[in-house]
């Protein structure tokens, strides 16, 4: 699948909306535009954009919470330096340098409001456009989600447009962007920027959002203001995307895509179900058309299993693996009577009695004892002041993996939104792709979800043959689809696809958002 042509538009092209000097110049829509905020039945944020009429004030927006969302990773995530959900507020005048998008966009500013979050991309030395700020989501607790948006390098009139959340729970999706699928990594010196050849923003507009509540850059003033379920995450995140399309409505036509990784198992079906039971009364309704998940934690009480896949590969023996599985029956029977909690304690003694067992540290890569340490890089950088400034997040305190957030989620861990991804296979193109070396959500407990699925296709894709797929001559995993459903195993490639195989990854998901089929044959034989 060849790429967007850059003689299609892009940066520098006369069609391309921004600029690289957008920094210094007005370089925005000209049109003004007056965006009424609705409250809806579930309190949630509601932007349309209508014509001559008088605003109400932006304090009288409200978005509330009502959902479930959290990370498998936190059961396993014990040794991790976590940090606060609440900002900062040692010093008000950095307080107050803090971008809050949404009472510009409730006043229809949009203009203004696209100005000042131009990322000054020079304090970095960095030549890639971008837009940052935040978005209020529920004016109660005062929480905002901290968004960076990287418009499409080519073709930007037409590329399609792609969320990106990161898993944990509490894990901030900035970990995708330098690490995975963004512009650029970050140096050994944890302050010069790398370009990513294979980023995903060369043809896809790219927004990533820190989510829930409390991760990375987002923050809210009250820990009554983190979520406790999936609603409450999909509620938050609408609000955000809706204010987000009145941001940048030029890019309300184009195909939206949400993909994401490991915990986004659940907040991408979570998310994408809310998209889909308000779209069709909401005034500018979301152009959702399909999910990339990237071995997705989705559905526990079918993917508890890990103790064959360990066997398998040769990391347990025949007792361990015995004794896992027995503790893998007993939580699965925890789940079913909805004992959620004593079912995550479960899990978690589960990884404790493996790692005491095989003194194996690293669950996201079987080849790997240990997990890498250039990985973290990206939140030193974004801590350095120059780089603050120019995100516009003043002195809000990050936080790269926050425990506060997981433990508000600790019960969610053990339950599904199978039913929603049940109900989205019927209507929207979905993607569920696995790297072969992950143990944390292996292939094979994908697979055995897979199996469970219950969806129109169900049987064509039980009965289906699975074929391979290759990359400029490399065989780079098998393929099995059925109906609107996808599914692919990634060679040579552990927990985050895109870190080991970018390559792949970026034809994968060129392939998957513009409807094509991933190449079967061998052009190299």
């Amino acid at each position: 699948m060849e790429l967007a042509s850059s003689e299609k538009g892009g940066p520098h092209s006369a069609n391309y909306p921004y600029s690289r000097n957008c920094v210094s110049q007005d370089n925005f829509m000209t049109q003004k535009q007056t965006v009424v905020w609705q409250c809806v039945s579930v309190h949630c944020c509601n932007a349309s954009s209508i014509s001559q009429q008088t605003l109400p004030p932006a304090q009288e927006m409200k978005c509330a919470v009502a959902l479930v969302f959290l990370s498998v990773i936190y059961v396993f995530a014990d040794t991790f330096a976590f940090g606060s959900a609440l900002p900062s507020r040692s010093n008000g005048s950095h307080i107050r340098s803090r971008l809050n998008l949404t009472p510009y966009i409730a006043d229809g500013k949009i203009k203004k409001a696209r100005r000042l979050a131009a990322v000054n991309y020079r304090r970095f030395k960095s030549d890639v456009p971008s837009y940052s700020g935040f978005f209020n989501v529920n004016k109660q607790f005062n929480s905002h989600l901290f968004f960076w948006f990287f418009p499409a390098e080519y073709d930007y009139e037409n590329a399609p447009v792609l969320l990106w959340l990161q898993g944990g729970p509490g894990f901030s999706s900035l970990f995708g962007l330098f690490n995975e699928v963004g512009p650029f990594s970050v140096a050994e010196d944890n302050v010069t920027l790398v370009m990513n050849p294979y980023s995903w923003h060369k043809n896809h507009s790219l927004v990533f959002i820190d989510n829930p509540v409390g991760t990375g850059f987002s923050f809210t003033d009250f820990d009554e203001g983190l979520a406790t379920n999936q609603s409450q995450i999909a509620e938050e995140l609408y609000c955000a995307l809706i204010q987000f399309f009145a941001l940048f409505s030029e890019l309300r036509s184009l195909p939206f895509f949400i993909a994401g990784e490991s915990y986004a198992g659940k907040y991408i079906p979570s998310l994408s179900y809310t998209i889909h039971k308000r779209n069709p009364a909401a005034e500018h309704k979301i152009n959702l058309q399909g999910i990339a998940v990237g071995n997705g934690w989705t559905d526990p009480v079918s993917m508890l299993d890990r103790s064959s896949f360990l066997y398998q590969v040769g990391l347990v023996d025949r007792k361990t693996r015995d004794e896992m599985h027995n503790m893998e029956q007993k939580t699965v029977q925890l789940i079913k009577s909805h004992d959620y909690e004593e079912a995550t304690r479960m899990e978690s003694k589960l990884f404790e009695y493996f790692r005491n067992h095989t003194k194996y540290d690293n669950i996201y890569n079987v080849l790997l004892e240990r997990e890498r340490d250039t990985e973290d890089r990206f939140a030193i950088f974004v801590d350095r002041n120059k780089v603050r400034k120019a995100l516009h997040v003043g002195d809000t305190q990050f936080s790269h993996k926050n425990d506060s957030v997981s433990s508000k989620l600790f019960l969610d861990i053990m339950q599904s939104v199978r039913s929603w991804l049940e109900e989205l296979l019927e209507h929207y193109r979905v993607l569920y792709y696995s790297g072969q070396l992950d143990i944390i959500v292996a292939y094979t407990l994908s697979l055995n979800m897979y199996n469970a699925l219950q969806f129109s296709a169900a049987e064509e894709y039980r009965n289906a043959s699975r074929w391979p797929w290759y990359v400029d001559g490399q065989l780079a995993g098998y393929v099995k689809t059925a109906g609107k459903f996808t599914e692919v195993l990634v060679r040579n490639a552990g927990h985050s696809v895109p870190i080991d195989q970018p390559a792949w990854a970026l034809d994968l998901i060129t392939t998957f958002t513009r409807d094509k089929c991933l190449n079967r044959q061998n052009s190299h034989q």
